[in-house]
């Protein structure tokens, strides 16, 4: 019943924002999460329109378990709620790779992976050049290295960017 509000929720979102709104030309910080191993990533995102962007994020990690980095790509729709508030929604997907510290009788040391994703957010535009967001990114292990876990992970990240 949860998902079912939501998707009511996100679909008269939709509806509702017709208008288009103009977006920043390039925007470069950091998005913060956690819940898939990775972490910060590098968050750069380009306008491609007056209500279309492309988002490209790196992130990575260095661990006594595990080394990884993960590369996603989104194409994002933006559209205006009122006074500085957009939000935006998306899909993209990416690669990553990950070698696993080595482990008694076991014999996966990691590889490569390739992903599909989906974003849904909220963001503020300040009158300075500072844009904060809060998304949902949910991702699909597509294929993978032997070992590899193909489950459906959610993403929720904080980001932090400078516009110009």
């Amino acid at each position: 019943m949860k998902i079912l509000n939501f998707l009511s929720v996100i679909l008269m979102f939709v509806c509702i924002s017709a208008g288009a709104q103009d977006i920043s030309d390039h925007a470069l910080g950091l998005r913060l999460g956690d819940s898939d191993g990775f972490g910060a990533e590098v968050s750069y995102q380009k306008s491609l329109g007056r209500a279309n962007r492309l988002e490209l994020d790196l992130g990575w990690r260095d661990s006594r378990n595990f080394d990884a980095f993960k590369l996603a790509a989104l194409y994002q729709w933006v559209r205006p709620i009122e006074g500085g508030f957009n939000w935006y929604y998306g899909v993209g997907g990416g690669v990553g790779s990950v070698d696993f510290a080595p482990v008694f009788n076991s014999d996966d040391d990691g590889g490569v992976f390739v992903f599909a994703a989906g974003d849904i957010g909220i963001e503020y535009n300040f009158d300075i050049p500072l844009l904060l967001s809060l998304d949902f990114r949910p991702e699909l292990g597509v294929l993978g290295y032997d070992g590899f876990s193909d489950n459906f992970d959610f993403d929720i990240g904080l980001g932090i960017r400078y516009q110009f």
